[in-house]
């Protein structure tokens, strides 16, 4: 009963130790960035505490069983309960201590960035260092607590080990899938905290219950305190924990090529290794013993895995592909998909992983039946496999990748099991086995030496994105890979620290150069054919604040948005943060297009985490220009939350704009909204101007921010924006404002009912996957509300520049503010020629437009389109009035939210006409008054 219970809360506190690593990595990017020397040192700081832990409680338990006696199982038990209460004590308080840190990092002076970045990791230890520490004594306590037998320490070491990280799975999977997206970061740690203290509580009644000459005590004797040759089985603890932490880095780098960046994918690859090392660890418990030759036997067949796995994993992305097409892109789909893409990744990888976690517990099996050690074997062999595991997140996730790539990272990880298998050969087989054993190891190294590197453009492909399939790859692979090699060169890549990167140079027989830079697979911009998005993002924040001396650019990308920062006169310093240092390495190859940005000696290029690069900076900025990834791609949601929003803020001069690049590809309407209400919790003042057809920007302002008509003209106008702008596509100044959707304030005049993103309450990148997973294209949210549309009407550009001319432009800047329109919109061109139809129906201009951008005279349904919007704006008022009906005044409604446009505003009077022409009129309890009502709760009142 005792061991039962004692291994159930083993695995609860094994769930709840993996909920709070990743609950801690959330809560500390705020103190250390979201880059990969965030990451590595906060995982660095768990695997050091529990190593550090491990060590502790191994002494502590020899101490506690060389003291106590019989009465060791009470006494350790006391303990660990004790050590777990603390846990979940700290955990309770921990939004407290975290709040607390915080207040005392922005009160610190500011320091070099190095010396900066190492005062928050000082930090972060005091923050998650205690609990960590207390983590390591699972294993070392509860063995020497519950074995009955020295013959019995060995399937209950293997038991407590297997349950332990059989929760840890749970935990893996539960937090980034369902625990934070539900209960947010507060909640989260808050519920494993109770569990803490639960079980910490029952631990301590099961030793308070349990007598002091209980039988099961497993005495120390003096034979334990030493091991002969430890170094030897230390060091092969070491090396396989390094080598697993760096095989999952590259695993999970490798899925992220393979199905795209998403936190998903994250936890996938973590959930497939802590259940795999659970699967291994309790096959060990089967044995009552395990023989020498086993645990060296397991090693090799490790090492022969994974080399036969190697030469195949270029190919993720393009098997990943094949599997996507199996399953649809519905809502229904999305987790059966990630379901049985786990079930094929512990197909392919339980195996090896398996047996990584079955060496230790065999390990220490045979140490055990050799020399009668217990906790305190296990707590040592622990720590130094924990030393091993942290040495591989710091090397084998950030360092090595400094210089390496991936394929070398996985055959250094290969190598080190391979140094592995030879020291524990020649420490536990006879010396003529060893010898052969070492001769096999030599073998092995050279084999590993000699195998190929992994092809770039295989793993660049980015098929995660298409979700259609393709003729050519049901001829597999290769097949695929040659006809890709036929279009495209590499011209470029990288494995770093933070991400792999290409870049693509296409072969089309176009005129002039057409690179790409993929990050882990996606495209982040091509010259030219992103172009006009990347520079306008620029551009438009430039021609509306009040000065632009000073800028700051969130990711660096194809150096676009940086080069035409660069060449405006008012110019003085463009700071660019970029993550990747790949990207900066390629960065010369775009120098082409983008204006020479990386030889310009205004732009000062940062290899940092924006988030910090900005808390860490003394200046103010008249431009920042945020151009990261798409938010469904792991890490770049924190760049939309408001605290970061918040921070950018407070970095802007008093005149400054925040401009902030969104996608309406692979994004839905709410994930829209959710961006939209965040960035309008944090800025006073947003319009929202379009660039490409499936690119907007948000620019924020302050409260007192406005838009003086001819002073943005007067700039325009300026030589070197006039320029700039004609490079972006824009040729005149009414070109220019047609772009714009939301004029300022529409987007802060809306009652949102949508989220919002922040780092406590990280909702973002989980909706944005979801959207990503359907492929879904968003559509702008309708903000037609009264207020909305009443600032709208006082604050549209267009309609201010229209007001010139008594309202109306004259027929050759109407074309062209229609023209520009249709570029990107053409829902909103419909409605500009609509209004134009309703002044001027036989204009030769707009009859010309219609028919070429509508096809008008072959399309009965764009016919009544058109019909119905003009009836919008009140055209035909004096008409007879017809006989109307509930469907007809509901389909207008539709049109007046779907269609609306704020600088051609529909006449509100027109759509309540429309439910008054309804069969017996707005009588009390007709279907027309509550139809009427409905449309009012979201449009506001329509009745004066």
């Amino acid at each position: 009963m005792l061991r039962s219970v004692a291994l159930i809360l083993t695995a609860l506190t094994g769930f709840s130790g993996l909920v709070y690593e990743v609950c801690w990595q959330r809560y500390l990017t705020t103190l250390l960035g979201s880059d990969s020397e965030a990451t590595a040192t906060i995982l660095g700081i768990y695997l050091g505490g529990l190593a550090l832990g491990y060590r502790l409680f191994a002494w502590q338990t020899r101490t506690i069983a060389g003291r106590s006696g019989g009465g060791a199982p009470r006494s350790l038990l006391l303990l660990y309960g004790a050590a777990e209460a603390t846990i979940g004590v700290l955990a309770l308080l921990f939004p407290w201590s975290f709040a607390a840190v915080q207040r005392l990092a922005a009160v610190m002076p500011h320091a070099p960035p190095a010396v900066g970045f190492l005062s928050d990791v000082f930090l972060t230890a005091l923050l998650i260092g205690p609990p960590t520490v207390l983590m390591g004594g699972t294993i070392p306590v509860l063995t020497q607590a519950l074995a009955r037998s020295l013959d019995d320490a060995m399937r209950v070491h293997a038991l407590i080990y297997g349950f332990n990280t059989a929760g840890a799975f749970l935990g893996a999977a539960a937090a980034g899938f369902v625990l934070i997206p539900q209960l947010g970061l507060v909640g989260v740690v808050w519920s494993m905290g109770i569990i803490n203290l639960l079980a910490g509580a029952t631990f301590v009644m099961l030793g308070l219950g349990r007598s002091a000459g209980a039988s099961g005590a497993v005495e120390a004797t003096a034979a334990d305190a030493e091991v002969p040759r430890f170094a030897a089985y230390a060091g092969v603890a070491l090396l396989a924990g390094f080598a697993m932490m760096a095989l999952q880095t590259v695993l999970i780098r490798l899925a992220g090529l393979a199905l795209g960046s998403s936190h998903f994918t994250f936890s996938m690859v973590v959930s497939t290794f802590v259940l795999s090392i659970a699967l291994g660890s309790f096959a060990v418990s089967a044995f009552r013993h395990i023989r020498p030759s086993a645990v060296v036997a397991v090693l090799w067949i490790l090492v022969v895995a994974l080399i036969a796995f190697y030469g195949r994993l270029d190919d993720a992305p393009y098997w990943a592909y094949r599997f996507r097409l199996l399953f649809g892109r519905s809502d229904a789909d999305f987790y059966p998909y990630y379901l049985a893409a786990f079930g094929v990744f512990l197909g392919i990888f339980a195996l090896p992983i398996g047996l990584a976690g079955a060496l230790l517990p065999m390990l220490f099996g045979v140490l055990r039946q050799r020399f009668g050690e217990l906790g305190d074997v296990a707590g040592r062999l622990y720590s130094w496999n924990t030393v091993g595991s942290l040495l591989g997140a710091l090397l084998g996730g950030y360092a090595l990748l400094l210089w390496l790539d991936l394929h070398h990272v996985y055959r250094i990880t290969v190598a080190a099991l391979v140094l592995g298998t030879v020291v524990l050969g020649w420490t536990l087989l006879p010396r003529h086995q060893a010898l052969v054993n070492g001769i096999g190891g030599i073998a092995m190294i050279g084999t590993i030496c000699l195998m190929a590197p992994w092809d770039p453009l295989r793993l660049s492909t980015g098929l995660f994105r298409q979700r259609e399939a393709l003729a050519e790859a049901a001829q597999g692979a290769d097949a695929m890979a040659d006809l890709a090699r036929r279009g495209i060169d590499i011209a470029f890549y990288t494995d770093d620290p933070a991400a792999s990167v290409a870049v693509w140079e296409r072969k089309d027989g176009a005129p002039g150069l057409a690179r790409s830079v993929r990050v882990n697979g996606k495209s982040e911009g091509e010259i030219p054919a992103d172009y006009v998005t990347m520079s306008l993002v620029a551009l438009l924040p430039a021609l509306v604040a009040e000065s632009c001396e000073r800028s700051f650019v969130i990711g660096y990308g194809t150096g676009v948005t940086a080069g035409e920062l660069a060449t405006l006169e008012c110019a003085r310093r463009v700071e660019v943060a970029e993550i990747s240092r790949g990207v900066l390495e390629a960065a010369p190859l775009f120098d082409y297009g983008n204006l020479g940005a990386s030889l310009n000696p205004k732009v000062v290029l940062v290899a940092a985490d924006a988030y910090r690069s900005l808390r860490r900076a003394d200046a103010r900025y008249d431009i920042i220009a945020s151009e990261p990834s798409n938010p469904w791609v792991a890490g770049v949601e924190m760049l939309f939350s408001r605290e970061f929003l918040e921070l950018a803020r407070q970095r802007l001069t008093s005149g400054g704009v925040f401009a902030q690049w969104i996608h309406l590809y692979e994004i839905d309407t709410s994930t829209l909204g959710l961006i939209f209400h965040t960035f309008a919790s944090v800025f006073e003042r947003v319009a929202v101007w379009h660039m490409l057809q499936g690119d907007i920007v948000l620019l924020g302002m302050g409260g007192d921010a406005v838009l003086d008509l001819e002073q943005l003209e007067r700039r325009f106008d300026r030589p070197d924006f006039r320029i700039a702008f004609a490079r972006a596509g824009v040729p005149d100044f009414v070109s220019l404002l047609a772009r714009e959707i939301y004029p300022l304030g529409v987007v802060n005049g809306v009652s949102w009912t949508d989220p919002v993103h922040t780092l406590l309450r990280p909702v973002l990148n989980h909706q944005a996957a979801r959207a990503f997973f359907r492929g879904d294209r968003g559509q702008l949210p309708a903000l037609v509300q009264h207020a909305a549309a009443t600032i709208g009407r006082e604050q549209s550009l267009l309609r201010r520049y229209a007001a010139r001319y008594g309202g109306s432009l004259p027929e050759g800047l109407h074309r062209r503010a229609v023209e520009e329109t249709c570029e990107y919109s053409l829902k909103l061109c419909v409605t500009l020629m609509a209004e134009w139809s309703a002044r001027d129906p036989g204009s030769p201009a707009l009859v010309d437009l219609l028919e070429r951008h509508l096809q008008l005279s072959q399309s009965e349904h764009a016919r009544s389109i058109l019909r119905g919007l003009v009836a919008l704006f009140g055209a035909g008022a004096g008409a007879e009035p017809t006989a109307g009906s509930v469907k007809a005044a509901e389909d207008a409604s539709g049109l007046f939210v779907a269609y609306y446009h704020h600088a051609a505003p529909f006449a509100r009077e027109a759509l309540l006409s429309e439910w008054q022409r309804c069969p017996g009129g707005l009588a009390p309890g007709s279907a027309c008054l509550a139809g009427l009502e409905e449309v009012e709760r979201h449009l506001g009142s329509l009745r004066n």
